[in-house]
């Protein structure tokens, strides 16, 4: 299989996946090769429940993603550790720069969050920021990147209406016997109503 130049990397609980996820990833298929998504069994910021890990990989191979794309799970949860066992399977070249260039996907919450999570000692997000990229979509408004790393996060339009769809969303709509069915790829909806009705 042929190595991507640039890979989009979208972390995520998937618990379930969305229409919002499945647009992030097509809308990054503009700028990369390959999306990978990658399903953490652990997660820094939110409790592991819900979907099994299985049940997860399989409704992300059903959703019926239509860009070069593949899967993977981790044991990691912060982005810079994700992207430390990228390198290990998507390695920089000899050339350096001419190797994979590694691109995060995420929303602007999680932009927001990355920037300020507390790494427990300064120069961290610089040190992350010259290993990979981000491309940030408006995730319930526009991210503007602080000065020093606006040539390493990039604004990732979408097309769709969904910034605000969030797995958490269609649960809370099925636990209340609410219309959800919209708010999932619809090739996993039954996948979906069975694992969390």
């Amino acid at each position: 299989m042929k190595r991507p130049g640039k890979l989009g990397v979208l972390p995520g609980s998937f618990n379930p996946p969305t229409v919002a996820h499945l647009e992030l990833a097509q809308a990054a298929a503009a700028h990369v090769d390959e999306v990978l998504l990658v399903v953490p069994s652990v997660f820094p910021h939110k409790d592991y429940s819900g979907a099994t890990m299985e049940q997860r990989v399989g409704m992300l191979e059903s959703a019926g993603l239509t860009i070069p794309h593949s899967i993977a799970i981790t044991e990691q949860g912060l982005f810079r550790d994700i992207a430390r066992e990228c390198r290990e399977h998507y390695p920089v070249g000899p050339a350096g720069p001419a190797g994979v260039r590694l691109y995060f996907l995420c929303g602007r919450d999680a932009a927001e969050r990355i920037l300020g999570w507390d790494y427990g000692r300064a120069g961290v997000v610089q040190e992350m920021l010259q290993d990979f990229e981000l491309l940030v979509a408006p995730r319930g408004g526009h991210f503007e990147p602080p000065s020093e790393f606006r040539h390493r996060i990039h604004a990732l339009e979408l097309g769709g209406q969904h910034d605000s769809v969030s797995s958490s969303e269609v649960r809370e709509r099925i636990a209340r016997c609410q219309r959800w069915e919209h708010l999932v790829p619809e090739p996993i909806v039954e996948l979906v109503r069975a694992i969390y009705s």
